[in-house]
């Protein structure tokens, strides 16, 4: 997953080297934006050597010839989009009265008003600044629309007061990062099991059908999963990706191989999760040899393969089951039509032809589907909130249905 971290100028803005440090050994991607009174306190080359990311110092970047870069133009919606959360710290009374109000007058407050992240800020200031009922009432406009705030720590401070104005601990914005990701283990005891990317389905020893699936949200559900506390199997395509941290992987390469991963995995599954793009059809019969080309059309008989999702849910008892739907036309349709038939408990469906949705993209739109009823209908996130919110759904649903459980026994 990646954070962006908003530095501003403070003093404490030499800490946001260790926030750096400490999040990336939680595995998380980072990239800093700083602003010009961030820069009076520390250098760019400090973040950038400990991210190894680029640091973003200016909204319009300059080239060579003395314009303005055009890609820098708009880099805030390129950031905005990536990032998987947004962190402040230190925050400015500048940059939080600037956030309430929406203004956007560089990189970090254009980026603040672009993103659909989490946003979390972590407040440093003299003690008559925090205490301010201009700083208090843009603190509470800015809980109020969502953002978390880390209050600061009460102390001793630069400036030779005593009170509340210390940035709070690292370790203490560390974890409501984690809260706030999803990263406490709130799958634990769960175990997970999930398939992803395509599937290849041979017509002769050169040739095969497949689709283009990259796999990048099986992926991302399959990390989220595994942060969360869940052990994960990943049934996978191929797929050029690497297996995420703490996730058991079982290559395979046609539906047929795939189910057979699925059925030996799926009675220790609580949850099953079926992002894979599975193909439909395959050919009734696979040559031996290559097909040579000829003046004479070439008529192929398929046959379809395993239905696997359906199959699943066949016997899924307590087992929890999660679909996929990709879509081109008729998305709720469609949707609301496979959650019945496939007798899952929650459809993820999208529209592929939509933009920043579908295959090989970072983003994706969907709406989930539950079996209780409720439709939840995303914006265009990066794949990996995109898993987060799914599994929140997941959690919601796993409580429904225990809570139906212990209500069934308990009449019994």
């Amino acid at each position: 997953m990646r954070i962006t971290i908003g530095v501003t100028g403070g003093v404490a803005a030499y800490k946001a080297a260790e926030l750096v440090r400490l999040l990336q050994q939680d595995g998380f991607t980072v990239e800093v934006v700083m602003t010009r009174g961030a820069r009076e306190f520390i250098t760019p080359l400090t973040f950038a050597a400990l991210s190894g990311q680029k640091v973003i110092t200016d909204l319009f970047e300059k080239s060579f010839s003395g314009g303005a870069n055009v890609e820098s133009a708009i880099e805030h919606i390129a950031v905005a989009q990536r990032s998987d959360l947004l962190l402040v710290a230190p925050a400015t009374a500048d940059i939080l009265a600037k956030f309430a109000r929406g203004m956007a007058d560089d990189f970090l407050t254009t980026l603040y008003l672009a993103t659909t992240a989490p946003v979390i800020v972590a407040p440093a200031m003299n003690v008559n600044m925090w205490n301010h009922p201009a700083t208090q009432e843009n603190i509470e406009m800015l809980r109020a629309r969502g953002v978390k705030i880390v209050n600061p720590d009460e102390g001793y401070l630069a400036c030779g007061m005593t009170g509340a104005g210390r940035l709070a601990g690292q370790q203490e914005i560390v974890a409501a990062v984690r809260q706030t990701l999803h990263t406490q283990k709130d799958f634990e005891g769960e175990t997970m099991l999930i398939t992803a990317g395509p599937t290849c389905e041979d017509l002769d020893p050169v040739r095969y059908l497949t689709n283009r699936s990259s796999g990048k949200m099986g992926y991302a559900v399959a990390e989220a999963a595994a942060r969360r506390g869940a052990k994960v199997s990943l049934v996978s395509g191929p797929v050029n990706l690497e297996t995420p941290s703490g996730v058991e992987r079982f290559a395979v390469r046609t539906a047929e191989e795939m189910r057979h991963a699925v059925v030996d995995r799926l009675p220790e599954s609580t949850i099953a999760i079926f992002a894979a793009a599975v193909a439909d059809y395959r050919p009734a019969e696979t040559q031996t040899k290559k097909m040579k080309r000829n003046r004479e059309p070439l008529t192929i008989r398929f046959e379809p393969t395993p239905d696997i999702l359906a199959e699943a849910a066949q016997t899924k008892g307590e087992r929890l089951i999660v679909g996929f739907a990709a879509e081109t036309e008729l998305v709720v349709e469609n949707a609301r039509k496979k959650l019945a038939a496939k007798n899952a408990d929650l459809i993820v469906a999208n529209d592929v032809t939509a933009e920043g949705a579908g295959f090989d993209h970072d983003t994706n739109i969907v709406t989930l589907f539950s079996r209780d009823g409720r439709d939840l209908a995303l914006p265009k996130l990066s794949k990996s909130a995109v898993a987060q919110r799914i599994l929140d759904e997941v959690l919601r649903l796993r409580g429904v249905l225990r809570h139906k459980t212990e209500s069934h026994r308990s009449a019994v």
